[in-house]
């Protein structure tokens, strides 16, 4: 079996993953406030860990993985939006939990076996928070509940900060009926005007921490294998998960492995609407940008690390995706992608801490054999390629239609020989009128023109229009 190896935050090292249940790999990752569409860097976290459910459903097999994601339906942002829209809450949510589904799956993500919602558990958070106040780890406050931060010894360890370094470094909300400035909201009171459940604390609802340890403890136990988000979760968040989990819990562990993946920006600088540089995924698919292209570029860099969305990447990795794509129907005209056949060499990177960047590298040496006339392993190499796309969510039958049906071999063949000709007869003349409207009609209908001393190759871009062609047939 693969041997799977993961940086933990927890223990801020890599360490062997050894499931708690083989037969039920059980991950939690944080999903969306469902208010408005989701932009580019809501999709990372869904992508790189999406990757990660494929690889544990590829060792485990995918009867024996649990992937829960969440959607926080009840939030002061969400009440925002209802105000000032004057659209009820339900119609707002309703709609964009359809619009992150939808963007999400064009970006080639599986959905996970459970996409719990948090008005379905309220009564479980309520119960989760009478338990915690019984215990001692919580109090009731003017109507509220709030979580005794100094109850839990072990509070910061996540983050790897103590309580008076996250007081100072940190916008702490001041209320007077606090014990502590780090203590954090577990329920609150509602007006008439906004959402709200009857509790032992008054009518109210509840904070945003406890939704998912209410939820994840229903859907996986008091102990699973990972939990995973982005590392802007890190703290509060997660460290406030861990805090209640464990003080309600204190027989089970909460999540033994923490991953979590950094922040991205767009063209070197963080993505921001006073920057111009704020897009939705729904803005980059309207514009032309398949999903496959998104989902190639984000996969290039490793989700530990910075992630930067420019459009020369996008430009590269459409080139290079419609590159596979052509070779694998040219030498397999009727290709059947099968995950039974993954190349290894890929899953042993995806299984070093899901090196993306090491798994895409393996698809360029499928590429290069499947792309060699010459070797007697061709078809086997085509297949492994087309095998290893649809692994990694970049097989989509409709961007592989587009990517080999953008003319005919033959008439590509024609343009080809047709400009070399021309090239010959320019050299012997002195001449190179002809050659040079000939490449400009290419250049303008997004063909790159090699030339060398070996010939002449011609190769669709990512901005290819083959109407352009029409006058050079």
């Amino acid at each position: 079996m693969t041997e799977i190896r993961l940086y933990n935050t927890k223990s801020r090292k890599k360490e062997r993953f050894t499931p708690i249940d083989p037969q039920n790999v059980r991950m939690y990752v944080c999903g969306p406030t469902v208010y408005d569409r989701a932009h580019l860097g809501n999709a990372r976290p869904v992508i790189v860990f999406d990757v990660l459910y494929r690889l544990l459903r590829h060792v485990y097999g995918a009867d024996h993985v649990t992937y829960v994601r969440n959607f926080t339906d009840v939030d002061d942002k969400i009440n925002a939006r209802a105000a000032e829209s004057g659209r009820s809450i339900a119609e707002i949510t309703a709609e964009t939990t359809r619009w992150f589904l939808d963007d999400m799956a064009a970006v080639g993500a599986l959905e996970p076996n459970a996409m719990p919602r948090a008005t379905q558990y309220i009564p479980q958070m309520i119960a989760m928070i009478e338990d915690l106040i019984a215990k001692g780890h919580a109090y009731e406050a003017e109507g509220h509940v709030l979580f005794a931060v100094e109850s839990y010894r072990d509070y910061g360890k996540l983050s790897g900060r103590s309580v008076d370094d996250m007081i100072a470094g940190a916008r702490v909300e001041v209320a007077p009926y606090k014990r502590n400035p780090m203590d954090f909201v577990l329920w609150k009171p509602s007006a008439d005007d906004l959402p709200g459940w009857d509790s032992p604390w008054g009518r109210g609802r509840p904070g945003w921490h406890i939704e998912c340890s209410a939820m994840a403890y229903e859907l996986l136990g008091e102990t699973f294998d990972i939990h995973g988000g982005g590392n802007d979760l890190m703290f509060p968040h997660h460290e406030n998960e861990i805090a209640q989990s464990c003080c309600a819990h204190p027989e089970g562990g909460f999540a033994r492995f923490w991953l979590h993946n950094e922040m991205l920006q767009v063209e070197g600088k963080k993505m921001s609407k006073s920057l111009g540089n704020f897009f939705t995924v729904r803005d980059l698919l309207d514009q032309g940008v398949p999903g496959e292209v998104i989902r190639f570029v984000m996969l290039s860099t490793h989700y530990r690390k910075p992630m930067d969305w420019t459009e020369k990447k996008a430009k590269d990795a459409r080139r290079t995706l419609e590159q596979f794509h052509r070779l694998v129907f040219d030498v397999l005209p009727s290709p059947s992608p099968d995950l039974r056949r993954v190349d290894h060499p890929l899953i042993e990177a995806l299984a070093d801490d899901l090196n993306t960047h090491g798994a895409l590298h393996c698809l360029h040496v499928l590429a290069a054999f499947a792309d060699d006339t010459a070797n007697p392993l061709r078809q086997e190499a085509a297949q492994s390629l087309a095998d290893s796309l649809l692994f990694l969510g970049l097989f989509n039958p409709d961007f592989s239609r587009s990517a080999v049906s953008i003319i005919d071999p033959k008439d590509w063949q024609r343009l080809s020989d047709t400009l070399s000709k021309l090239r010959l007869d320019a050299i012997a003349a002195k001449d190179f009128t002809e050659v040079d409207r000939m490449k400009s009609a290419l250049i303008d209908a997004g063909v790159e023109v090699r030339m060398s001393k070996d010939g002449v190759e011609l190769v669709p871009g990512p901005d290819f229009d083959p109407t352009k062609l029409e006058a050079l047939k």
